[in-house]
């Protein structure tokens, strides 16, 4: 499982069970033997999300724990709350294409790809940079003079990772770097350069 901590807002919009799963259309994961159980949490497990209100348009806003890597989805339906297991794994895969993964970088994800369970449990300094990414969009947003659906949720969600970060604990001195951090999460060395295009 990729076990999501949801705020109260984005888990009272889900259809989900009584164990946190959302209902499964068709298997959709890589390691599907692993689905729903417990005692196997992915290499990936471990993210924060809220619902976020960006000009009258819901999108969710998805922030790694420990890599604080983040993924956007924009523009979302009342339906496509029930589908976030295929949209999170789209939204997942684009993104590390765009941040520069290879091929090897790119098996090692899909085989790490298992349904999402989610719960409220939240930690402050996650939330902290959610709540900053909010704040980073809706400056995007004035300042470009852009409509939200008009955004790549790929190339924003880079854009979103690219900057440094800090988690509780680190010195003032020290930052982490969301991409690279995912890089070595995926145990394969550096991305590429990103490709933006």
């Amino acid at each position: 499982m990729i076990k999501i901590h949801a705020t109260k807002k984005l888990f009272a919009k889900l259809p989900i069970d009584e164990q946190g799963y959302l209902p499964a259309d068709k298997p959709i994961a890589a390691n599907d033997e692993f689905v729903h159980t417990a005692e196997t949490p992915s290499l990936l497990s471990g993210w924060h999300a809220n619902v976020v209100t960006l000009q009258r348009r819901n999108c969710v806003l998805f922030v790694h724990d420990t890599t604080r890597f983040a993924l956007l989805l924009i523009g979302l339906t009342k339906p496509d709350f029930a589908k976030l297991d295929a949209l999170f794994q789209d939204v997942l895969m684009n993104t590390l294409l765009k941040c520069g993964a290879n091929n090897e970088q790119m098996q090692a994800a899909v085989m790490q790809l298992q349904h999402l369970c989610f719960d409220t449990q939240c930690d402050r300094s996650v939330q902290g940079s959610l709540n900053r990414m909010k704040a980073d969009l809706e400056h995007l947003l004035w300042y470009d003079n852009t409509e939200v659906m008009e955004l790549s949720a790929y190339r924003t969600s880079v854009w979103l990772s690219e900057r440094p970060s800090m988690l509780k604990g680190m010195k003032s001195s020290e930052c982490l770097w969301p991409i690279k951090a995912m890089a070595a999460l995926l145990g394969k060395g550096e991305f590429d350069t990103p490709s933006l295009m």
